[in-house]
């Protein structure tokens, strides 16, 4: 969340302790609740209500948000860093102080009452999934571990690849008929699957049976580049390749060869022999395993880390409460932080990993929290 300084004076020496002095915030003038009221009925009353709450799904409840947020976002709104052409039309039409008395105005109301949550147990996506995952368990064995030569192993791959490949292989992209034969009720199926089976700890494989661990190293110097130093991926979207099954991994190499669709590899494998693949594959399959995973398997765990920041009653802090909000506003807005159609970098970094499954796990349980 972009950070803007409200209130009171801080000083580093009375919260850290330490020596350096910092220069006192000179605090904005407070906004006037009376002339927002005014403003507000006139301009905002039709989306937002006359007690600050959503009249229709996807607008956000406003009343007993944080004023900074408010006059935050109305500022982005604004300048064009929000999209919403009504709001940009209204903001740009009020001057500063304007903008101040709305936030002073909706910030004075006391909090929307919680919708009643229909998932009364907030079902964690990483449950589903790993109800999801009994199917697989055969081939791939129940923590995803797979035992059998030639069958990838699952566990502590990166959720977004795990994904975008079983996709892959219902669309015929991949060719495998087992993995057609896996029905799944929808996407957000797969990004539970896919999440539960990143979580996991991976396990090293046998090691094999040919190939030159040492003439691979000095091979793999590209594909570091995407899939991480000695094969453990940092991106969501890309495997790690360490640890995996050589016979799998060098089968699936091959096919960039002729049925796996990838510019980038196939550009690559296109200039290597079956040796040079041979080592590529012994120097990864010897390599030690790290789960990819660094989403918190429950909801309940995600939101303690949100809340570092959005239940801290802090003057300063411009990040908006989310407890009691609406549901389906929540959803739009995280997955407009993740997709970097709303500017923050810190919200964007945080949520990039998450699928649609995280985060409508993540709106409902706070949609269904009680407002402060």
């Amino acid at each position: 969340m972009k950070k803007t300084i409200f209130g009171v004076v801080v000083l580093s020496l009375a919260l850290f302790g330490c020596g350096e002095k910092k220069e006192a915030v000179v605090a904005p003038p407070k906004g006037d609740v009376a002339a927002g009221k005014v403003l507000a009925e006139k301009s905002c009353k039709a989306c937002h209500g006359e007690n600050g709450g959503s009249v229709a799904p996807a607008i956000p409840h406003l009343a007993a948000q944080r004023e900074a947020y408010l006059f935050a976002s109305l500022n982005e709104y604004k300048n064009g860093k929000r999209t919403h052409a009504a709001l940009r039309d209204i903001a740009t039409q009020m001057t500063e102080a304007d903008l101040r008395n709305v936030a002073a105005y909706f910030s004075s109301l006391p909090p929307v009452p919680a919708t009643k949550a229909q998932d009364v147990k907030h079902t964690s996506p990483y449950e589903t999934g790993k109800a999801l995952a009994a199917s697989c368990a055969k081939c791939h064995g129940e923590d995803g571990n797979a035992k059998t030569p030639g069958t990838p192993t699952l566990a502590g791959q990166q959720s977004h690849y795990l994904t975008a490949a079983i996709l892959e292989y219902h669309r015929d992209d991949r060719k495998a008929t087992t993995m057609k034969a896996v029905t799944l009720d929808d996407r957000m199926d797969v990004e539970k699957l896919a999440l539960y089976f990143s979580a996991q700890t991976p396990t090293q494989r046998t090691s094999p049976a040919k190939g030159d661990p040492v003439a691979g190293e000095a091979l793999s110097a590209m594909c570091g580049g995407c899939h991480g130093a000695r094969g453990v991926s940092v991106d969501s979207a890309t495997p790690s390749l360490a640890g995996q099954d050589a016979q799998y991994l060098g089968k699936a190499t091959r096919a960039y060869r002729t049925t796996r669709q990838n510019w980038g590899m196939q550009r690559y494998i296109a200039n290597l022999g079956d040796k040079d693949i041979d080592n590529i594959v012994a120097f990864y399959a010897s390599q030690a395993p790290k789960a990819g995973d660094q989403v918190p398997s429950s909801i309940q765990d995600l939101a303690t880390k949100c809340n570092h920041c959005h239940e801290l009653d802090n003057p300063a802090q411009a990040a908006p409460k989310m407890n009691g909000q609406d549901k389906d506003y929540l959803v739009m807005a995280l997955r407009a932080y993740r997709d970097g159609k709303r500017e923050s970098t810190t919200m964007h970094t945080m949520s990039f990993p998450y699928s649609n499954a995280i985060v409508e796990g993540l709106a409902s349980w706070y949609a269904s929290q009680p407002a402060k």
